[in-house]
């Protein structure tokens, strides 16, 4: 090992993407790469994004200038679909198997992005504490209590009652446009958006096109911003499905909060995922006020750092790098283009 290795090797596996940095001890970004999503905690399907992954490792490591294993002292890993402790244990044994680090850490993603709008280091043996809402593709939460304590949901889609995302919203705007075309709903400019979203002259044309194959489901989560923007043109569809989202963005964070006895505290509540980065105000607004009504002395935080940045700051936190090295951190994602 030589004295130079990276502190640490930080991976933000989402649902649409995973992207992998490399950082030294004093916070520097030394290398990054992206590639595809996690989609699927089973054993197959791990093994599968490992590979992957181990691709944007090497070319993480060919911008830092590093090559060889060890990659780094340590692995901090967020990544999507490990919601059961036994997918998480599976996760961090196969991490451990590649032999990329000395230590490995594996949480879900929901961790990064709580650790990601959480300015500053704690005191040793304390933690980051509160509520982190992921709302990207699909939609997640965790709580966190200070004094450790954590809470969360299965997070399995339609079958452990979850709505909203990307996935969601974007299902949500086509089953509407369908309806107002073929008249069994109101009618919505979400039939002429969707259809123009598409390039097709009818909504009809879209349904056929996923049936058919030709339009994929990661396809449909650009319909997400097409609804933000109809709502935002007054149509009452749109508005209601961005309430929706609002209200189930809300329900995860004060429930979590309610199960960890947080809603009389100053707890921050942390948004984070695609959904909530591109800051729509209809959106946040619903969402603050429908937290703050439940907990009034509640912070709602966006992250203005990916993911990813949450994980390294996790790997940071591991090794005791400190409060420079986290200031060195966030500022090298100052003006940088990230989603």
């Amino acid at each position: 090992m030589t004295p130079d290795l990276p502190a640490v090797l930080a991976v933000d596996g989402g649902n649409s993407k995973t992207d992998v940095v490399l950082i030294a001890a004093d916070g520097s970004l030394l290398g990054t790469a992206r590639g595809s999503g996690a989609t699927s905690a089973a054993k197959v399907a791990v093994e599968a994004w490992l590979d992957d992954l181990g691709a944007l490792i090497e070319q993480s490591q060919r911008q830092a200038g590093t090559a060889g294993r060890p990659v780094a002292k340590h692995i901090s890993a967020c990544v999507a679909n490990a919601d059961l402790p036994e997918e998480v244990d599976r996760l961090a044994e196969a991490l451990r198997a590649r032999r990329w680090s000395l230590t490995t850490h594996a949480r879900n993603d929901t961790f990064a992005v709580l650790r990601a709008g959480l300015d500053g280091t704690v005191a040793p043996g304390a933690v980051h504490w509160g509520i982190g809402v992921t709302c990207g593709a699909g939609i997640n939460c965790v709580g966190v209590h200070p004094d450790g304590r954590t809470t969360g949901y299965l997070a399995l889609g339609d079958i452990s009652g979850d709505w909203g995302g990307g996935d969601g919203l974007g299902q949500q705007a086509l089953w509407w446009a369908v309806r107002a075309e073929d008249g069994r709903g109101p009618q919505t400019s979400l039939r002429e958006a969707v259809a123009a979203h598409f390039g097709v002259p009818m909504v009809r044309d879209v349904t056929l096109g996923i049936h058919l194959g030709k339009i994929s489901k990661n396809d449909m989560l650009g319909l997400a911003p097409v609804v933000l923007a109809v709502a935002h043109e007054g149509d009452q569809v749109a508005r209601d499905l961005v309430r929706r989202q609002a209200e189930e963005i809300c329900v995860m964070a004060v429930t979590a909060m309610r199960r960890l006895g947080l809603t009389a505290r100053a707890t921050p509540v942390v948004l984070g995922g695609g959904m909530m980065t591109a800051r729509d105000p209809l959106l946040l607004r619903e969402i603050t006020e429908r937290i703050t009504a439940a907990a009034p002395q509640a912070t709602v935080i966006v992250v203005a750092v990916p993911p990813v940045a949450g994980a390294a700051l996790l790997g940071l936190d591991h090794v005791g790098a400190g409060a420079d090295a986290e200031r060195r951190l966030r500022a090298a994602y100052d003006g940088r283009a990230w989603s």
